[in-house]
């Protein structure tokens, strides 16, 4: 059997929703227009963000060979 359970992490992002919903909806529309885009350059931010990470784990093994060499064994002690 599944059964549906609601974590408490579920249930206070529900309550933050709520409260976010009640504070748009007693903004003029203007101002919501301003929320929208925040919430899309926040969202940009954070897509970047996930991005660099993303090339930074792909990068690891290939910057692994060029860094960890006899050669340049030297600069591992600096």
């Amino acid at each position: 059997m599944h059964q549906n359970t609601i974590t408490s992490h579920d249930q206070e992002k529900i309550i933050q929703e709520k409260i976010i919903i009640e504070k748009i909806k007693s903004l003029p529309v203007d101002r919501v227009s301003e929320i929208i885009n925040f919430i899309d350059f926040i969202s940009q931010k954070n897509q970047e963000h996930k991005l660099l990470q993303a090339a930074g784990k792909m990068s690891e093994d290939v910057f692994k060979k060029v860094w960890d060499n006899s050669e340049d064994s030297v600069y591992d002690r600096l």
